[in-house]
């Protein structure tokens, strides 16, 4: 940040280098990104081959623990949020948002790729364009629900794994760090998988057993980034609406959907 606003003033081929070596590093990286499969397989095949199919059994263990989180989030969490702010029956709206935006984002994988169906959801909501045209296209982009879930669930299972004891405190400055990190993971293929190695460092695992981590996360890919952008892309549309309902409400106007 600090070089970042140093640079302001630079002049403008220095900031076309820089700009350049940024596209490069994006290119480079989204790369590495599409050579995942090959390494996922070589995961697959070297753990069947020592620990046999047995294995797949905390593979499971670990999907159900991230899916549930996600769930009670989705469920629990951001409902309480919703009734807190229009002081109204939170369920409708919720199931509708999950309904319409979360089922379409599990499909596709991509809050980006989202962004027409929410944006049509909430006009559907009669909010405000105004609003909502900015608030969704950023929610794509910043998004830290899931992502947050993912990165500190298996950095916990990994330290867990490792015999690393874990207090309440430390378990809530993981979460408090890692959604700070994930805001602009949704935005980036795999983003949130890519922050494990930051965390684990919280409780000094080193960076090769991170990265098998990471290899795992990947494995489960399919359903945890799935159930991920579900919950970040349904949440966009959710809080979006739920702050415009809450204006609404502190006004004196009606509420409804």
């Amino acid at each position: 940040m600090i070089f970042g606003l140093a640079l302001r003033e630079s002049s403008e081929n220095t900031k076309g280098v820089l700009a350049n070596l940024s596209d490069a590093l994006s290119v480079a990286i989204r790369w590495v990104i599409n050579c995942a499969p090959f390494g996922i397989l070589g995961l697959v095949f070297n753990t069947v081959s020592t620990t046999g199919f047995a294995a797949f059994g905390s593979y499971v263990h670990i999907i159900a623990v991230l899916v549930g989180c996600m769930f009670f989030i989705a469920l629990v969490v951001n409902p309480i949020i919703v009734w807190f702010c229009i002081r109204k029956n939170p369920y409708p709206l919720v199931f509708k948002c999950l309904k319409v935006s979360g089922i379409m984002a599990f499909f596709t994988r991509s809050s980006a790729a989202n962004i027409p169906v929410n944006m049509s959801l909430c006009e559907d909501l009669g909010l405000d364009k105004e609003k909502y045209s900015v608030s969704i296209p950023l929610g794509a982009t910043i998004n830290m629900a899931g992502a947050a879930i993912t990165i500190s669930v298996l950095t916990l299972a990994a330290a867990h794994t490792l015999g690393v004891s874990v207090d309440f405190a430390t378990a809530f400055l993981l979460s408090l760090v890692s959604t700070l990190a994930a805001c602009g993971a949704s935005g980036v293929a795999g983003g949130s998988l890519l922050l494990i190695p930051m965390a684990c460092s919280m409780f000094g695992i080193p960076n090769d057993i991170a990265m098998q981590v990471v290899g795992v996360g990947f494995i489960i890919g399919v359903i945890q980034d799935s159930c991920e952008t579900a919950l970040n892309s349904s949440s966009d549309v959710l809080f979006t609406a739920t702050a415009e309902f809450r204006s609404r409400r502190l006004a004196g106007k009606e509420v409804k959907w």
